[in-house]
């Protein structure tokens, strides 16, 4: 209706109303000094316009006048038809991008308007804002995996159990002993049995531990380094929170860890990003600005579960088996604060919705049982 009013206009003559004459020399006159356009139903809307009658230019062409009354309509057909769309609604499934693009991008999820400093708040929406969620064995101290296998095959044997196939116990890893005898190995599911086959196995590994412990090589210097930038830190394991904070008092970086989250803390381990999420709840900081250092793929996959960014260190696992992570390093002394603010820089998906994605449609599969037999 809009174009072809709007298309009516720029030829030279009225949609509605007011009579046009034609005199002896074919030259078109007007009856009236103004042409009124009558009561028009645009998108069920009443519309009357009254502009006056100007003479078309010898090029064909209307004066700018007329156009600026084409356009005027036009946006009022597409205000009109903004002003009925539908409104949201809660119990519908968010589609994850606005309809509406004149509000694009939405609000920024690090921006916290009650800290009611303009200062605070855009230190909070920089890269600069950042938060750093270590994990304990493999990344600050030295991991030795065959310590934990060999304490399942020793608990098993204690229990009575068949030992455990090697596929079990590297889908294990990572996982807090309650929930691997329960849920993979199925030795139990009585609560008072898994805390008990849980503390055993913990006795056990803490015996051939030795309490013995070393720092990985840069190490050390890395979390120095945070300090000194004042990042905040929390350092997550699934051992019990007594055995961690023994081990961090013996090798003496406790105090720069902000927030410990241990066995206790949570429900379930690896890959489940529960643990993760935790963490960046007690640093008070979104999930986008957190950056986890792991090593090892069910590490990355509960960091990118949780929207965070991972750096992976190979410890126990080669370089090219670390290739989903987002950065792959050797030792932490590797990485520079740079390098952090690049992974926690704003991108488009802490926004909270990012913007559709445009989705290629497939053709059907045609049926070949439609051809002839000479096609062939």
């Amino acid at each position: 209706m809009v174009e072809s009013i709007a298309a009516t206009s720029l030829l030279g003559g009225p949609v509605c109303g007011g009579n046009l004459i034609r005199d002896v020399s074919g030259k078109r006159k007007s009856l009236m000094n103004s042409v009124r356009f009558q009561s028009t139903e645009l998108l069920g809307r009443s519309i009357i316009v009254s502009l006056p009658l100007l003479k078309p230019k010898q090029d064909g062409f209307m004066s700018s006048t007329i156009k600026a009354f084409a356009v005027e309509l036009t946006r009022e057909a597409y205000s009109y038809r903004e002003d009925k769309l539908p409104k949201k609604d809660n119990n519908k499934i968010d589609s994850g991008f606005d309809p509406r693009p004149d509000l694009w991008p939405p609000a920024n999820r690090a921006d916290n308007p009650s800290l009611r400093n303009p200062l605070l708040r855009q230190e909070r929406m920089g890269c600069g804002w950042l938060g750093a969620i270590f994990e304990w064995e493999g990344v600050l101290i030295e991991d030795n995996p065959d310590l934990e296998k060999q304490s399942w095959l020793a608990l098993s044997q204690e229990e009575g159990k068949s030992s455990p196939p090697a596929f079990l116990l590297k889908r294990i890893e990572g996982m807090k002993n309650e929930q691997a005898i329960s849920e993979v190995l199925c030795w139990s599911r009585d609560p008072a049995q898994l805390r008990r086959l849980a503390n055993r196995k913990e006795e056990i590994y803490q015996a051939f531990q030795g309490g013995i412990y070393s720092l990985r090589p840069g190490s050390k210097e890395f979390v120095s380094v945070l300090m000194h930038y004042k990042i905040p830190m929390a350092l997550v394991s699934t051992r019990p929170r007594e055995a961690l904070e023994s081990a961090i008092g013996e090798i003496g970086i406790g105090e720069n860890f902000s927030v410990i989250v241990a066995a206790e803390d949570v429900h379930r381990g690896k890959p489940d990003p529960e643990m993760f999420v935790y963490a960046a709840q007690l640093l008070n900081f979104i999930p986008e600005r957190c950056i986890v250092f792991g090593n090892s793929n069910q590490t990355v996959e509960a960091a990118h579960d949780a929207r965070m960014k991972c750096v992976a260190v190979a410890s126990k696992h080669p370089v090219y088996e670390l290739g989903a992570a987002d950065l792959v390093v050797r030792h932490l002394d590797e990485l520079t604060v740079v390098d952090l603010k690049n992974l926690a820089d704003i991108e488009s998906g802490e926004f909270g919705s990012a913007e559709p994605e445009v989705m290629m449609e497939l053709e059907e599969d045609s049926d070949i049982s439609s051809l002839d037999d000479s096609f062939w």
